[in-house]
């Protein structure tokens, strides 16, 4: 058998069927119901031209929804099933569907219990759309067959005219992978998917999908700045976000003794003030600005954490009786 299904035999489900049909709980879309789709995992129902008129479809496991009564069929299918189109219409073209199909005869006028892969042909128009799917069915390609289309005049050009419809689902509270069509509510608050860039989470509230963001892992210390002799710490706060690579200080100090002249030009010939903590540096040279409320300056924050003052424009001193601030952001290493 190539299209298994478990719970749908009347004669028995096989031991080959349990092993191959998916039968773990799923992400569900009600008390009852479950999300059908394509299980993720290599490329499940991937869809090969194999002739003019033929299309290859591969192995792949799914969930199959039916009415609430009926409930969800658990699928696999273990080797490619090839499918023949039949030709385009002559003046129209259409849009054929290749889905999955549970068969069940309690529940259907099918008179049959299986489970295959197949065709569903859509109605020729001149703005064909994709056709209607019979109950207990799920989609997996749509395959548009131009006006005219058969063997004899080339067949089915396959690198146009498939577009994929896989949906995907998972397993309960599963992160349900990015597939065809995102327009879907979430099931219940706080369930997860992968949109293609960036995760997200149903807000039942607001109801609707918000980008997921991590919380902020930020980290801060008030110690480890080491003061030079020529200065006076008094405060040094420092905060950081190893998450974001991202690492802002801010540091009072005041100078000891004597003030300290600066000369015409304002170069200091970078008087050391002190050492960032391990951690807390730069990944390159950062230059920052320094105010004591009166005078401005500039100083050097280098990669080894070493903070040097530069240049002071302070009508020609730097004063020993008044409070000199610095801050900067910065990236870490």
């Amino acid at each position: 058998m190539t299209v298994r299904s478990a719970w749908l035999l009347p004669q028995g489900q096989t031991r080959e069927d349990t092993r191959l049909a998916p039968v773990s709980p799923v992400t569900h879309e009600s008390p009852i119901r479950v999300r059908d789709g394509v299980l993720p995992g290599g490329a499940p129902f991937a869809a090969t031209g194999a002739g003019a008129m033929q299309l290859q479809i591969g192995a792949g496991r799914a969930y199959v929804q039916g009415t609430d009564a009926q409930g969800a069929y658990p699928i696999a299918n273990d080797a490619p099933v090839t499918l023949t189109f039949t030709d385009g219409d002559a003046q129209f073209g259409r849009i054929d569907a290749v889905v999955v199909r549970v068969l069940d005869a309690l529940f259907d006028e099918e008179g049959q219990n299986l489970a295959r892969i197949e065709i569903v042909e859509g109605e020729p128009d001149a703005t064909p759309t994709a056709p209607t799917l019979p109950p207990a069915s799920l989609r997996l390609w749509d395959v548009a067959v131009p006006a005219g289309t058969s063997a004899g005049v080339g067949g089915i050009n396959w690198a146009s005219a498939l577009a994929d419809r896989r949906r995907y689902t998972t397993a309960a509270g599963g992160i349900i992978p990015r597939g065809w069509g995102l327009g879907f509510n979430g099931a219940y608050d706080g369930q997860y998917r992968d949109n293609g860039s960036v995760l997200e989470r149903w807000s039942a509230p607001a109801g609707e999908w918000q980008t997921y963001r991590a919380p902020r892992r930020t980290e801060s210390t008030t110690t480890g700045f080491v003061v030079s002799s020529a200065y006076t710490l008094t405060s040094f706060t420092a905060r950081r976000n190893p998450d974001a690579g991202l690492c802002s200080f801010y540091l009072d100090v005041s100078r000891k003794g004597a003030q300290l002249d600066v000369p015409a030009a304002g170069n200091v010939n970078d008087e050391a003030i002190g050492t960032l903590p391990s951690g807390w540096r730069p990944i390159i040279d950062a230059d920052l600005s320094i105010s004591d409320g009166y005078g401005e300056g500039t100083a050097r924050l280098t990669t080894s954490g070493v903070l040097t003052l530069r240049t002071w424009s302070g009508n020609g001193s730097l004063r020993n009786d008044r409070s000199i601030k610095a801050s900067a952001t910065f990236m870490l290493p």
